[in-house]
């Protein structure tokens, strides 16, 4: 990969990854007609640069991140004259207060974390079929067409709680599926549970950060471990580096993008861009042009 090469996948991923377009799927396409090979680093360098994107989502909500509720484990108020077990559980209970952020993103990344390395070899194999990659993105584009008409509903709530986080997390197993898009799988699954179209994009983003940097990581151990994996990333430091940064500042604006303009226009324009975008592929593969990547 050479520096424009490297720009214009991190300008991909910038742009796609909190969209609910599949981010993965765009990058496999922008690697083909930039004629990138699909090596080992190359895979790697698409995961890696995530990394920029999950920062550029801790910098925007940084208050939720960081700001924990205020309250002490051992309020002694709270729990007074009791012993033994009653006292465990309000201790347990102001614990999960204390951390409840934390807790519920945990709840939602767990089936993740399960199925992801349940199917990793099966996942891997998915990326490099184009033919997946399009008819989801077309049929994600359908389902993006309904949601509002499905789930947009008066009553729907800002706050998630441990079931619907958890049940979160097993929509974005779906994403598992190369075109499908995580945060696609994850908003969906967030109004399904009754959020505000704001709060489901936004949990989505939350999300995101320990799914990304999980995934991120198991790339990074298993490019370490390749042949002269080590020599491989320190010889190729700038194009991770500039990567990383790239795609930090375009996720930036494309967040502020989305969540202001999803509040106010929904989801239909992702979904005709996705519908058109996957029909594109089809029609050129059906008519014989290779778009595997090589």
């Amino acid at each position: 990969m050479d520096l424009l090469q490297t720009i214009i996948i991190a300008i991909v991923e910038g742009l796609t990854e909190f969209l609910p377009v599949s981010s993965t799927g765009h990058m496999i396409i922008a690697q083909n007609m930039l004629g990138i090979e699909s090596t080992p680093f190359v895979k790697a360098f698409t995961i890696i640069i995530q990394f920029g994107a999950i920062l550029s989502v801790v910098l925007l909500y940084w208050k939720r991140f960081f700001h924990l509720n205020a309250c002490k484990i051992m309020d002694k108020e709270l729990i007074g004259d009791r012993t033994g077990m009653d006292k465990w559980k309000v201790v347990l209970k102001q614990f999960l207060y204390k951390y409840d952020f934390y807790w519920k993103l945990f709840l939602a990344f767990l089936p993740a974390a399960f199925f992801g390395l349940l199917l990793s070899d099966l996942i891997d194999s998915l990326l490099e079929n184009i033919w997946v990659v399009a008819i989801m993105l077309v049929v994600g584009g359908v389902v993006m067409l309904f949601v509002d008409k499905w789930f947009n509903k008066k009553d729907n709530q800002a706050a998630v709680t441990n079931k619907s986080a958890f049940r979160i997390g097993l929509f974005q197993c779906i994403a598992m599926i190369p075109g499908v898009s995580r945060s696609m799988a994850t908003i969906v699954g967030g109004m399904s549970q009754g959020l505000t179209r704001k709060a489901a994009a936004e949990f989505s983003f939350f999300l995101a950060v320990p799914t990304m940097f999980a995934a991120m990581s198991y790339k990074m151990l298993k490019l370490f471990l390749e042949p002269d994996g080590i020599n491989l990333i320190l010889d190729n430091l700038m194009i991770l580096l500039v990567g990383n940064v790239v795609a930090f500042v375009v996720a930036l604006l494309a967040i502020k993008f989305f969540i202001a303009y999803v509040t106010k226009y929904g989801f239909k324009a992702f979904g005709y861009y996705r519908i058109i975008v996957g029909g594109a592929i089809i029609i050129l593969l059906m008519l014989g042009h290779n778009l595997e990547v090589v």
